[in-house]
C-alpha cells in the first residue's frame, strides 16, 4: 500500500493491536469470577448416562462390575470418619429390582437396590440424607440422592394410577410399564421454600421461622425452619411463595427473590429456594393444621444456635436448602 493514507492505516493497525493486547492483559490480571454459593446436594457430580438406559446388554455387563447402594426405607449404610457410602459389589446385593444410577469419570457404574438391612453390614450404620448428606463427597451425595429418589418412586408406583394394572421397571429403572404398554416416568414435584426476613442488616435483622405441626419426634420438638409448600396447578413459584406464607403465618411478603434449588426425595420434590421481605409489625397468625408456632428470630439468636451457645430452639439440618437459606441470610 502506498499513498497519503498508508501511514494512517498502519498507525490504526498498530493502535488496534495495542488495544487488543491491553484488553487481554487486563482480563488476564482480573480475578477469576466467584461462583455463587450452592446449597448441599447440588447434583450433577455423576454422569447419568441416559443413553445407556435402553441398552440391556450394556446394563447386564455394567451390573457385573457395579457398585451398589442398598436403600432401606430412605436410609443407606454409611461408614464414618470420614463419612462415605458403604457400597456393595453386585454379588453382595439383595435380589430383586435394580435401578441404574449413573457412571463416574472412571466408568464405574452405580446401581440402587431396595432391601432390608437388619442389621447393616459390619462397620456401618444406617443413615438418611439429613444425617450425612452434607458430609459426603459430592459424587457420593449425588449417588445417595438419586438412589433414594428412584427407590421412593418405584415403591409408590407398583401399580398404574390410571388402570390399576401391575407395573414392572424398564429402561434401567427409569420407567415403569404395564403389560399393555402404559409407561410411567419418575416425576418431581416443585415446591417453594422461603426465608422471610425484615430487610434489616446487622445483628438486629430478623427472620421469620416456623415449627411444623407434624414435627413431634424427639429432636424436632423445638426445631424451626423456613416456610414451604407445593406449587399448585396453574401457579407460578413466586405466586406460591406469596400464598404459602399468607396461608401458614398470615403475613404479606414483598421483594421475592429466587436463590437456588435442591432436589429432595421425600417424597420426590424439587425445592425452589427464595427469600422475601415482610414487616415484623404484621401479626403472625399461624394455620394450626400446618404450623404449630412461628416467630421472628434475630441474627444474634440464630448465630448463637449455630455456634452451639444456646439450645432453646433448633434449626434445619445442615444438609437442607432451608439451612442454606438461613445461613446465607445470617452471613448477608
Amino acid at each position: 500500500m502506498s499513498g497519503p493514507d498508508a501511514g494512517a492505516d498502519v498507525a490504526a493497525d498498530v493502535a488496534a493491536d495495542v488495544a487488543a493486547d491491553t484488553a487481554a492483559a487486563t482480563l488476564a490480571a482480573a480475578p477469576a469470577p466467584v461462583l455463587p454459593a450452592r446449597p448441599p446436594l447440588p447434583g450433577g457430580a455423576l454422569d447419568r448416562a441416559a443413553h445407556r438406559r435402553t441398552d440391556e446388554a450394556w446394563l447386564t455387563e455394567a451390573w457385573s462390575q457395579a457398585r451398589v447402594l442398598v436403600v432401606d426405607d430412605g436410609r443407606v449404610p454409611v461408614r464414618d470418619e470420614p463419612a462415605r457410602l458403604a457400597l456393595l459389589a453386585a454379588t453382595e446385593a439383595p435380589d430383586g429390582e435394580r435401578y441404574f444410577v449413573g457412571v463416574d469419570p472412571d466408568g464405574t457404574p452405580y446401581f440402587a437396590v431396595p432391601g432390608r438391612l437388619d442389621p447393616p453390614p459390619a462397620g456401618t450404620r444406617l443413615a438418611n440424607l439429613r444425617d450425612v448428606g452434607h458430609l459426603l463427597a459430592e459424587r457420593e451425595a449425588d449417588v445417595f440422592l438419586t438412589a433414594v429418589a428412584l427407590v421412593n418412586w418405584h415403591t409408590r408406583h407398583g401399580y398404574s394410577p390410571r388402570s390399576g394394572q401391575p407395573t414392572a421397571p424398564g429402561d434401567g429403572g427409569w420407567t415403569r410399564t404395564t403389560a399393555d404398554g402404559e409407561t410411567m416416568w419418575p416425576r418431581t414435584d416443585p415446591a417453594v421454600i422461603v426465608l422471610v426476613h425484615d430487610g434489616v442488616p446487622g445483628p438486629d435483622g430478623r427472620c421469620l421461622l416456623g415449627h411444623n405441626a407434624s414435627w413431634t419426634s424427639p429432636g424436632w420438638v423445638r426445631r424451626y425452619s423456613c416456610l414451604a409448600g407445593f406449587v399448585e396447578p396453574g401457579e407460578s413459584a413466586e405466586a406460591t411463595v406469596v400464598r404459602e406464607v399468607a396461608e401458614e403465618v398470615g403475613v404479606t411478603v414483598t421483594d421475592i427473590r429466587y436463590v437456588a434449588s435442591q432436589a429432595w426425595p421425600f417424597p420426590g420434590s424439587l425445592m425452589l429456594g427464595f427469600t422475601a421481605v415482610a414487616d415484623p409489625a404484621q401479626p403472625v397468625r399461624v394455620d394450626p393444621a400446618e404450623i404449630a408456632e412461628a416467630r421472628w428470630f434475630s441474627r444474634t439468636e440464630v448465630a448463637a444456635v449455630i455456634a452451639g451457645e444456646r439450645a432453646d430452639f433448633g434449626l434445619p439440618s445442615p444438609a437442607s436448602i432451608a439451612f442454606f437459606l438461613v445461613r446465607s441470610w445470617l452471613d448477608g
